[in-house]
């Protein structure tokens, strides 16, 4: 790659660098969209590795929203952002995939067409007979990404409620936590008697959520999660 492009692309990399950590990240995130989607998207991908988190939840954030942007205007190159997600999270990658549920969640939120089409193989990813994700970090940030298209989307996520109701039983306070925020979501009556069991739990762990990193008990999600109505 000739020496300007690569100038170029670190510009590109400062320039949406310093609008994820933008104090006024809703402005932040339209001048965002506005960038050609073919060249921002790089960067977007490495920033769902950084050292801060606040970043690399806003990096989430604007993945779903350049990634619904480029699939209204082509959607065969939506699909083919979500297929660099999918193969991120593949054992041959050689990687672990830091990032990819969430970013496939965030996008699927946004996008009903790549929703309808890929919302299964994000479900997939929590299925002990599918591809399911053994590292439990990886399992927060699916469980976070399936609740943020549930939010949008709950008709897609009803019929996994058998499996992700396993991961109320975790040993990871965090995995707990974001299955019972999925399982009010969804308004799961199946996973009642699990979310009472844990409307004592006392561990605290961070969501993030309008933009913002939160603190959260798991016992106040799941009474949340009870609080919610039936579908």
């Amino acid at each position: 790659m000739p020496e300007t492009q690569k100038e170029t692309f670190r510009d590109l990399k400062k320039r949406v660098l310093k609008l994820l950590k933008s104090s006024d990240f809703e402005h932040s995130i339209e001048e965002i969209r506005s960038l050609p989607a073919r060249q921002v998207i790089n960067p977007l991908f490495s920033f769902l590795y950084n050292n801060d988190e606040l970043v690399r939840w806003r990096a989430v954030t604007a993945f779903g929203v350049v990634t619904a942007h480029l699939a209204d205007q082509d959607m065969e190159s939506g699909r083919v952002i979500m297929r660099r997600l999918m193969w991120n999270l593949n054992d041959e990658s050689g990687g672990i995939g830091w990032g990819s549920p969430e970013a496939m969640g965030e996008t699927l939120a946004r996008h009903e067409g790549l929703a309808n089409e890929f919302a299964s193989i994000l479900l997939s990813y929590a299925r002990e007979d599918g591809n399911y994700l053994e590292h439990e970090a990886l399992q927060r940030g699916l469980l976070w990404g399936i609740g943020r298209l549930c939010r949008v989307r709950p008709g897609l996520v009803r019929d996994a409620v058998p499996y992700l109701i396993l991961f109320l039983q975790s040993g990871d306070a965090a995995v707990r936590g974001l299955a019972a925020r999925v399982m009010g979501l969804v308004g799961s009556k199946e996973a009642r008697p699990k979310l009472e069991s844990l409307t004592g739990d006392e561990a605290e762990i961070q969501l993030y959520s309008g933009n913002k990193l939160l603190r959260r008990k798991v016992g106040d999600l799941a009474k949340e999660a009870l609080k919610s109505p039936p579908p």
